[in-house]
């Protein structure tokens, strides 16, 4: 039996701006907590590597009569576990032991991973890998515009991404997203803007939908224009975070939130609602944003903001004013669920906005182990690619006519394994009211040649 009580002492602090957050001693009791909790449950072996890892670890201990439990889990072994884990959140859904669940262990295994890579990156220092992947925001800025069929030309090149992985680690077999030879932004400054009969609305586009793959975006405007809704584009917005967060750099991440609330609470108290095509930036905006800054400014953004698929199923198809003006029919579409829709208990709003279009939905439950920026390192690209054979395995079966998924990596993913384009639902929707389906001039993705 464990010599670790599973009841936390005191709540476990999952805030950034908790004054315990950095402590590394209450970190280290409350990790050996939750790894031993996960220890004894065993449920989410399946669900990614980092449980089989701290599962092998424990059991050796113990096999060698050294630990009841995971009391004797060194640094080493932890930093190994956390790495391990890609941030998809489903453990959290799934944990019978959660606040959520309203149970007393408050169990939150995504939380204290990520509490372990920011103490350790204070301690440490943020990786260059992670400083690089960080700043998505930062490289769009550079690149996208006239300029990005030059910097896609380069990116396409073999020996150019087998020396970023080199010197960055940057896995040079991953599709790389490419830079939009114009930025959504500047499509709505040259967009005339609708008169918004039915309200006003605010787009997030985020840095993906800002600077690479900019076509989700816009099917957005077209699609609530369509339904009679004014568009807005908030000036200043900027990446939501969490490609920082992965990487443990948690004061940048604290700056770009307070940038995104300083550009986004004007469009809230105005009462318009933020939309986010992008899965992960919707549950940063929505689940983190709160937590990561003091002060109500910040909670009443992450109240007014909503994924962009829920909100218009929600406000349009459910209160049947969403417009049937469909000149075009879908088929059969497979469609993957992003784990960061179902780690906000969101349902299937895009299955429900496909279906009253016309399609056939085909709905595949998988994780595609790309989460954010850690199936782009090249570390863990062969065992990302492991992890969703489950997900490309079932959207083979499904044979579908057109793929869709909401999360922007994981599209990468389909796409380059199963080379044929995955869009976001929102493009699909556009497609059915008569917009073309269509992605940025370059493609897809940028894969080297």
């Amino acid at each position: 039996m464990s010599a670790i009580d599973p009841n936390p002492k005191r709540p476990p602090a999952y805030a950034p701006t908790d004054e315990r957050y950095y402590d590394a001693a209450d970190l280290d009791q409350e990790i050996h907590r939750i790894f031993d909790i996960c220890h004894s449950c065993r449920m989410c072996l399946s669900y990614c590597p980092s449980f089989p890892d701290l599962f092998a670890r424990v059991d050796g201990y113990i096999g060698k009569g050294k630990a009841h439990g995971a009391e004797t889990l060194d640094t080493a072994d932890i930093t190994s576990v956390v790495d391990n884990c890609y941030q998809c959140k489903l453990c959290y859904i799934k944990c019978p032991y959660t606040e959520d669940e309203g149970h007393a262990w408050l169990v939150d295994y995504p939380r204290i991973a990520l509490r372990e890579k920011a103490v350790r990156a204070r301690r440490n220092g943020v990786t260059l890998q992670d400083q690089v992947l960080g700043e998505p925001q930062l490289l769009g800025e550079l690149t996208a515009g006239p300029q990005a069929r030059i910097a896609n030309f380069v990116n396409a090149q073999s020996l150019v991404r087998k020396a970023v992985e080199k010197t960055v680690g940057i896995s040079s077999k991953f599709p790389l997203p490419p830079f939009a030879t114009q930025t959504f932004a500047n499509f709505m400054k040259k967009h005339p803007p609708l008169e918004g009969a039915a309200g006003e609305v605010t787009i997030f586009a985020s840095c993906y939908g800002d600077y690479n793959v900019t076509a989700p975006s816009i099917a957005a405007v077209h699609v609530l224009e369509k339904n009679g809704f004014r568009v807005h584009y908030a000036e200043g917005q900027t990446c939501c975070g969490m490609p920082n967060l992965d990487g443990g750099d948690v004061a940048r991440a604290q700056e770009k939130a307070r940038q995104n609330v300083r550009a986004l609470l004007p469009h809230v108290q105005a009462g318009r609602p933020i939309l986010v095509p992008n899965p992960t930036c919707s549950y940063t905006l929505i689940k983190e944003l709160g937590s990561m800054l003091d002060g109500d400014e910040a909670k009443q953004v992450a109240g007014g903001t909503w994924d962009l698929m829920k909100w218009i199923d929600v406000e349009l198809r459910r209160k049947k004013r969403l417009n049937k003006d469909f000149t075009r029919t879908l088929g059969k579409v497979g469609y993957h669920a992003p784990c960061h829709l179902r780690a906000q208990k969101i349902a299937f709003p895009s299955v429900q906005l496909l279906e009253a279009a016309g399609a056939e939905v085909e709905l595949i439950q998988e994780c595609s182990a790309v989460d954010g920026t850690w199936g782009m390192k090249a570390e863990y690209y062969e065992s990302g690619r492991k992890y969703a054979q489950k997900l490309l395995r079932h959207m083979r079966d499904a044979e579908p006519e057109l793929m869709a998924s909401d999360c922007p990596l994981s599209a990468a993913r389909l796409s380059h394994e199963l080379k044929t384009p995955c869009r976001h639902p929102i493009e699909l929707l556009a497609h059915s009211y008569g917009f073309p389906l269509s992605g940025v001039q370059e493609g897809e993705t940028v894969e080297a040649r």
